[in-house]
């Protein structure tokens, strides 16, 4: 090779470099700019009880066995086991507590009211809706028809509405039933329904959620489902299995988030992914494979990204 050409060589070799640094150091910008990556911090009930931050590190843990419960706005623990339901401060001091009655078998949930009072659902031979006082006396009882006796398919995660009506999820009826303070029922959704493949789905109603447009998202347990019902009982959106990639185990608990998204836990993923967040197009856009979340039974998404999620948790 002649030195003229070995010159040339040497410069086109050059500018090849120098080209390929500046590519290198345009994309290092673009990413530098990319939208940042979801990070929520969350509570989980379950077989552990636990608070992870958004960094996968473990903040907090109490006792385990837990069904429902919420971080309260104190920034106390609010839980329910099977025999009680108990307010706890992050230094683990009890400052509430409700014992369930020697006439029913289970607690299944427990939320605290606008007017302070905490609500308590009890499974069994009297199956009701309780709202307990600060001083732990039951101050109101709404009686359920939950349609079956097996006490711990009778009722899930009950919640009290803006309109003072409870929303009542009845597994094994296939119904989520909206009782008034007295006991009336004055609105039913039906799981059930064909175009979801009937009562041989299993379509189990697990955690309902009435959202401020009137429409209820309810997460299916055994049917490994979550829809999205109209006032009218008619399906507006839903995700399956199918959308997610085989990811949904019995979901149980699940969120709506003040973004639009919905996070949906499997009580049955015991290993690998067992949280699932999605938008509105059913994209996945965080999951959670954390040991200490698997089997989750409830949760509550505490931030994202730094930032608290606002107002009554929807889940």
């Amino acid at each position: 090779m002649s030195t003229r050409i070995l010159f040339f060589a040497r410069v086109l070799f050059a500018l090849a470099c120098s080209a390929g640094s500046i590519a290198s150091a345009a994309s290092a910008e673009t990413a530098a700019a990319s939208p940042t990556a979801v990070r929520h911090s969350y509570l989980v009930m379950g077989g552990k009880t636990v608070i992870i931050n958004e960094q996968g590190s473990l903040d907090w843990e109490y006792r385990g066995g837990t069904r429902d419960g919420f971080i309260l706005p104190n920034g106390n623990f609010l839980a329910a086991w099977s025999d009680r339901v108990e307010e706890v401060t992050r230094d683990k001091k009890v400052v509430f507590s409700y014992l369930r009655s020697k006439e029913n078998k289970e607690i299944g949930t427990t939320q605290r009211l606008y007017n302070g009072n905490t609500l308590v659902t009890e499974l069994g031979g009297r199956p009701r809706l309780l709202e307990v006082n600060p001083a732990g006396s039951v101050v109101l009882e709404v009686p359920l028809q939950p349609e079956t006796d097996n006490a711990h398919m009778q009722t899930r995660m009950a919640r009290q509405l803006k309109n003072g009506n409870y929303l009542v999820p009845h597994l094994l009826a296939f119904a989520i039933k909206e009782y008034t303070p007295d006991g009336k029922i004055v609105r039913v959704l039906r799981t059930d329904l064909e175009e979801f493949g009937g009562r041989p789905a299993e379509n189990w109603p697990f955690t309902a959620i009435r959202l401020d447009n009137g429409n209820t998202v309810v997460s299916l347990t055994h049917g490994n489902k979550l829809a999205e019902f109209g006032p009218r009982g008619e399906i507006v959106w839903k995700i399956t299995n199918e959308d997610v990639h085989g990811l949904f185990k019995d979901p149980c608990g699940s969120q709506r988030l003040a973004n639009g998204n919905t996070v949906i836990g499997s009580h049955a993923a015991n290993q690998g992914i067992s949280m699932v967040e999605v938008n509105p197009a059913k994209e996945i856009v965080w999951t959670s494979d954390h040991p200490m979340a698997a089997g989750v039974h409830h949760f509550q998404i505490l931030t994202t990204n730094g930032k608290p999620e606002p107002g009554m948790p929807m889940k």
